[in-house]
């Protein structure tokens, strides 16, 4: 993704509709991303910015807090003299791991996404990782493993739970979530186990994309003969912690089969997996429909029942 300026934001937020935004994504030649960051208030989360969770500038993490948790009794939300009762409770955390092809992206660019889990009563942690050329498959899974690690070790220092933290991610970040929650081989390296997660949020994951057809994934996924290994469908054995896989009908980058094909094979293995289709999305809806101009709320409220759920 281009590295450009954000607009200035002239216009109060609260004057943004959805078609201006739209107008902007499609006439501007600034990022996308900046601009649905630029329009986003950061008065509801408490931001830790660039907290090191290996050795490198690329294992490093953001930590988006609620700035007023929300109790899990509705009588004392909103209520000041409660403050110590809403705020005493730790809570469920959302590791959330962004897209770029396995080749780009930053932690920086996802401000919305933690906006939309701190907006939900959710501590949201948003990590770096190292991606192509830097490092190949299995290489590149090295990283979110250990940054899932870390927040389960420290989740409770920032005032998360520990029992209740989820692995995200869209696009090629939903690959690397659901192989962490399928394949105990990542997660193994780091003295842990898919089953240490409270479940998996996949947005429009690619985990059934064989044969390849680009020249750099098939660089980046290595020998033909070895590709089987980084199919999150081949992991199946119905032992996984919940999964939740949503996915827009419209999408023409990770095609809906993939999503699709690793829910009936969970399934059929007796492992827990649900689906929640929305109609008309294409790729980059399945993220930017969370950002707050351009929020879809059923999508949140799908997002925030199952964690709640689990």
């Amino acid at each position: 993704m281009p590295n450009f300026h954000a607009i200035p934001t002239l216009i109060p937020a609260s004057f943004y509709t959805t078609a201006l935004v739209i107008m902007g994504l499609l006439t501007s030649a600034c990022s996308p991303v900046n601009i649905l960051n630029a329009v986003i208030s950061d008065k509801a989360y408490r931001l830790t910015s660039g907290v090191a969770y290996g050795d490198s500038p690329r294992k490093t993490l953001d930590i988006y807090i609620p700035a007023n948790p929300v109790s899990e009794n509705p009588e004392l939300n909103g209520k000041t003299e409660n403050t110590r009762t809403v705020t005493n409770k730790t809570l469920p955390v959302v590791v959330f791991f962004y897209g770029g092809s396995w080749d780009s992206g930053n932690r920086g660019s996802y401000k919305f996404i933690g906006e939309a889990m701190t907006s939900q009563g959710f501590i949201a942690v948003i990590p770096d990782y190292r991606v192509y050329p830097e490092v190949l498959f299995p290489g590149f899974m090295e990283d979110p493993a250990k940054a899932a690690k870390w927040v389960k070790l420290h989740a409770a220092e920032f005032g998360g739970d520990p029992e209740r933290v989820f692995l995200a991610g869209h696009s090629a970040g939903a690959h690397i979530a659901a192989m962490l929650t399928l394949d105990p081989e990542f997660l193994a390296k780091q003295n842990s186990k898919p089953q240490d997660f409270a479940g998996m949020i996949g947005l429009a994951g690619p985990y059934d994309f064989l044969p390849l057809k680009s020249n750099r994934l098939k660089t980046i996924f290595g020998p033909e003969d070895q590709r089987s290994k980084s199919q999150p469908i081949n992991f199946v054995t119905g032992n996984n912690p919940p999964m939740l896989l949503m996915v827009g009908t419209k999408d023409g980058t990770v095609w809906p089969r993939n999503t699709y094909n690793l829910a009936a094979k969970i399934k059929a293995a007796g492992g827990p997996v649900e689906v929640a289709e929305f109609a008309g999305y294409g790729h980059v809806d399945m993220a930017a429909k969370l950002a707050k101009p351009l929020r879809d709320k059923c999508m949140l409220d799908t997002i925030a029942a199952f964690i709640k759920q689990h």
